[in-house]
Formats: C-alpha cells, structure tokens, sequence
C-alpha cells in the first residue's frame, strides 16, 4: 500500500480554538493557547504520523478585519495558507457560528478550490441541539466535504475528525521523520510559552503590544542546567513599568510559571532571566516586525 500524506490548513476567526485543537491532535502542546483572542501570530507546523500515512497541520492566526501592520501580516499569514495546502479545515465555535469574518473566509476558500472540511468546535459548552441548523446553513453556503463537530478541549469528535482528513490524502512523501511533531524551533517554543504567560497574567492591550525574543539558550551539563535570556518588548514606559510591576511582581509571576513549563518540557533545570525593553510602536514599523520575526 503506498505511503498518503498531505498538508493542512487549520483556519478560522480568532479565539475558535485552533490551537486547541492542533495540540489535542497532537498529544502534545506545540502550540500556546489564552482566553484572549489572536494570541497565534505566526504559523505553526504540527506533524501527526499515523500508520502508512501523515498529516502536516498548519496552525494560522485568525482571519479578522483589521488596520495595524501587526494583524495585516498576520492576516496575510493564514490568506496565504488557503494556496499553500492540500487539504482546508475551517473552525467555527457552536455557540457563535457566524462572525464577521467568515465571509472573506469563505471567499478565500472558493477561490483556493482545495478539499475542505467544516469543524464546529466547543460542542461541550451547549445543547448538541444546535447543531444541525449550524450545518445546514452552513451547506448552503459552501460545499465543504463532510461536517464534524468536535470538542478540542476533551478530545470529542477527533477521531472522526482524523478519520474525515485521512480519506482526503493522497499519495505522497513523509515529509518529516517520526519523531518530529513541530517544526518550531527549541528557542521559538520558548519565546511563544514566555508570551503566553504575558497572556495569561496581564489584562486589557498589554499582551497585543509585546514581542518576545530569546536571546541566548545555553545547555550547563556539570550542574544540570538549561540557561535562558530572552527580551520582551514592549510599546512605551508605562507598559513596562506594567509588565514589571510594583517591585517586580508581575514580572516574577510571569517567569516563575514559564519556567515551571519550560523546565517540563525539557526535563532539567531552568535558569531563565527576563529583560524588558521599550521599542516605540514595534508593532507598527515594517523593519521592527521583520526584526522580531513577523
């Protein structure tokens, strides 16, 4: 039996689950994931090897209407995957079916033609009852191959989710070898888990202003340590001065629960030591963006 393999796009609004969903698929966190929207801002390859075939998952901001050089690159991000994949799969939540953003979704899938699939995700937050209205709109809209309800967050509905996708490949190469699962790499997943912490503990604007880079990741085998430096920035003086906090609180809690991850994932001691940095509106500049990797 020949070898089926194919690249998939995971695309939707913001906050669907996407990433949810990839690292539930995956059995591992290549991914971060908050309550807040666009927390994904670049692409993130996740690979899924099954027996005789494999899937390349493409994990993409959300698509949303939006003005800043920041979210326009990360919009053209997700736009360029539509052309760039064998297989598209669309999210959309339950309990908000429709946003405004699904139409230049749905227009972005009529003219990239490819395979496709419709999840509807969150089934565990309501009546099941709402679903088949969802789908039934949803058919007249678009013919999306099948229609797959799921929950990313206890895994219902995936493995027919899997199933769906693998009757759509075709005939290919294994693309990575087995025991990768991301393409991402070591200092990346760092820089996203320090960036999602910033999620988690700051509130309103600050986590949409900050950008994180790691600077050095040195391995000290005589005592059993990975040392890592990595820089935040930041847009001004005050969100600093947030980000740090009243005798450097905010700053503690955040590096203390990175580290804690950090130290998980690669099984060993982790020295980790934050800086802050004020970069004026980085998030509006071109040359900034493509210097801190957007």
């Amino acid at each position: 039996m020949s070898f089926h393999s194919g690249f998939i796009a995971i695309i939707g609004p913001p906050n669907v689950g996407k990433s949810t969903l990839l690292n539930r698929l995956l059995g591992a966190k290549v991914a971060i994931v908050s309550p807040k929207p666009q927390t994904t801002r670049n692409r993130i390859l996740g690979i899924y090897h099954g027996e005789g075939y494999q899937m390349v998952f493409m994990d993409t901001p959300g698509i949303h209407k939006t003005l800043t050089p920041l979210h326009r690159s990360m919009v053209a991000s997700a736009q360029s995957a539509f052309q760039e994949v064998d297989i598209v799969v669309v999210m959309i939540e339950m309990l908000r079916p429709e946003s405004e953003d699904m139409p230049l979704i749905l227009r972005n899938l009529k003219k990239a033609k490819k395979p496709s699939l419709l999840i509807i995700n969150k089934i565990d937050k309501g009546p099941r009852e709402k679903l088949l209205p969802i789908i039934e709109a949803y058919r007249k809209r678009y013919p999306f191959h099948s229609y797959v309800p799921v929950s990313a967050l206890n895994g219902d509905g995936t493995e027919r989710l899997l199933d769906e996708l693998r009757s759509l490949l075709r005939p290919g190469p294994a693309f990575f070898p087995k025991e990768m699962k991301t393409d991402q790499t070591e200092s990346f997943w760092v820089s996203e888990i320090i960036r999602e912490k910033i999620f988690l503990h700051t509130r309103q604007e600050l986590p949409y202003a900050v950008a994180v880079g790691v600077q050095e990741m040195k391995e000290r085998p005589e005592s059993n340590l990975l040392s890592i430096f990595a820089r935040i920035h930041v847009e001004s003086e005050s969100q600093k001065g947030i980000l740090i906090g009243r005798g450097g609180k905010m700053m503690k809690a955040i590096g203390s629960s990175a580290r804690l991850e950090i130290e998980e994932k690669f099984q060993t001691r982790v020295y980790l030591d934050l800086s802050v940095r004020v970069e004026k509106n980085w998030s509006k500049d071109a040359r900034a963006l493509r210097r801190l990797g957007y």
